[in-house]
């Protein structure tokens, strides 16, 4: 007797089709697995065997054949366990529901017969519908995460009886309503009101917040940096749907996402220690997971005390930064994530951090400070839009009553200057002003003959580079997207060079 099963694999964020064909025959007792399967998959016949015995269930004693196609493609993990257990009923005549064509199973099946959660259920599921599926199983945990793709009937599978009593039609599974999200938190917890002084630093960062640019703080230990820092995603602006599924694809794939609340909703807040790893930024494993450039997708990559990186670590952001992309290769092939992330670096000047401190005398010499500086390349540098010096907090700020302004204020103006950016954008593929384009750069960003003339006076007078000119125009369209302005003035060009400048104070030009 012969069935056919709809499954689904995962390599990476890329879900692709996996059809198990089951056959069986007269013969000595067998159960055999082809079709390019890993050790996991392979796995499967065993845990099947004792699910059927645990769940009162007679395996068949034939020789039984199992294909996963197509088969050069390799199939890793447990996920088709369940499609295996499902094919094994066909042949079995416990079920011969013509449903199950347009029908897609994935899951754990554990000795016991309890369906397991697995990872990655978003992205495969979004597949079968897009495939033409109409139904879709998946394990009771991962209920949640499937329901929030439209257009397909999600069920949540507990156990390999509870499935057999709805093929039966003896008690049937109700399908999940479409998942809708709650209101969106912004970290209440964590608010710009608590931070005291620090005017400037605050301004820069609501720059950074409203474009979607890359910031550097440099400031000496107690300043404040990572308290700031830390405060971001209060004031980070609304997340779009669309940037809600592709930051919940890549956290569904690492298994980050929470059973009860599986649409991230919130951008992401990634601050991994400065001993992690190339590979742990980057990505990777012989089956390549996403690292922490990718789970910082649509949000906030945030590396504090920058210098202390290895210099591995921190050369594999370029490219990243550049393409919003990162790609893994192996022998098996090449996997890519998105990374389309701000990135906010803190770090002392020197080893002491208290270089250039108006009142504490630094300790190290010359040599030191410049060896600890150029722990920061000249390129890495250069792709911060925004060089921010965080001054030490005056003793009026720290002991004044008076409240400072709340992180609900600065997001309803951040807010405002990307709801600008998003109506400019419409249709170009472009999220803000941090990802303008060159081809898009002199369309977007006009400027006045007085903003003209300074920009050329201190192009060559600074020396800058061609990256840094595009910097400053990009931050100069956001300053002016925060003031509603059209056209870029001479002010916000004045602004945008000075958070350019601070390079020329530590690193010399």
């Amino acid at each position: 007797m012969f069935a056919s099963i709809n499954s689904l694999g995962l390599l990476g964020l890329n879900a692709f089709p996996v059809y198990v064909e089951i056959e069986a025959s007269k013969g000595i007792p067998a159960f055999d697995m082809v079709g390019l399967a890993d050790a996991a998959v392979r796995e499967s016949r065993e845990r099947i065997r004792s699910a059927f015995r645990c769940c009162g269930l007679n395996f068949p004693q034939q020789r039984v054949m199992v294909n996963l196609a197509p088969a050069d493609v390799k199939k890793s993990g447990s996920v088709h366990d369940l499609a295996i257990a499902v094919a094994l009923l066909r042949v079995m005549g416990i079920s011969d529901d013509e449903s199950l064509k347009k029908s897609a199973f994935i899951g754990e099946v554990s000795l016991s017969g309890e369906i397991r959660a697995v990872q990655g259920v978003l992205p495969m599921t979004i597949l079968a519908q897009k495939s033409g599926m109409e139904k879709i199983y998946v394990p009771a945990d991962n209920l949640r995460e499937a329901s929030v793709a439209e257009g397909i009937s999600c069920y949540g599978v507990s156990s390999i009886a509870e499935l057999v009593f709805h093929l039966t039609g003896k008690a049937e599974i109700v399908p999940a309503s479409t998942y809708r999200s709650e209101k969106t938190s912004f970290y209440g917890s964590l608010d710009f009101a608590d931070v005291k002084g620090q005017t400037a630093a605050k301004k820069a960062l609501e720059v950074a917040a409203a474009g979607g640019h890359n910031a550097l703080m440099i400031g000496s230990p107690g300043s404040g940096k990572s308290m700031l820092a830390k405060r971001m995603p209060s004031i980070l602006p609304a997340m779009t749907f669309e940037e809600s599924i592709e930051t919940t694809n890549i956290h569904s794939v690492a298994g980050l996402l929470d059973k009860d609340s599986p649409l991230v909703t919130v951008r992401p807040f990634r601050s991994p220690h400065h001993t992690v790893s190339a590979a742990g930024l980057a990505g990777g494993g012989s089956i390549p997971k996403p690292g922490e450039i990718s789970l910082a997708h649509n949000g906030l990559l945030f590396l504090d005390e920058l210098a202390e990186f290895s210099r591995p670590a921190l050369e594999i952001l370029r490219q990243p930064l550049e393409d919003q992309q990162v790609t893994i290769s192996r022998v098996s092939g090449s996997i890519t994530y998105p990374s389309s992330f701000m990135l906010i670096g803190a770090m002392n000047p020197c080893p002491c951090g208290y270089y250039g401190h108006p009142a504490r005398k630094c300790i190290c010499s010359q040599k030191q400070v410049s060896n600890y500086l150029n722990r920061i390349s000249g390129p890495l540098l250069d792709r911060f839009d925004i060089h921010l010096e965080v001054a030490p907090v005056e003793f009026s700020d720290l002991s004044s009553a008076d409240r400072e302004e709340p992180s609900s204020a600065i997001r309803e103006r951040v807010q405002r200057a990307r709801d600008i950016q998003n109506k400019r954008f419409a249709g170009t593929g472009v999220t803000c002003n941090a990802k303008i384009t060159p081809d898009l750069l002199h369309e977007v960003c006009p400027v006045t003959s007085g903003a003209k003339a300074l920009l050329e006076n201190v192009f060559d007078r600074l020396g800058l580079s061609a990256r840094a000119y595009d910097k400053i125009m990009k931050v100069a369209r956001t300053a002016a997207d925060m003031d509603g302005a059209e056209v870029i003035d001479k002010k916000h060009i004045a602004l945008a060079v000075q958070y350019r400048s601070l390079d020329r104070k530590y690193w010399k030009g």
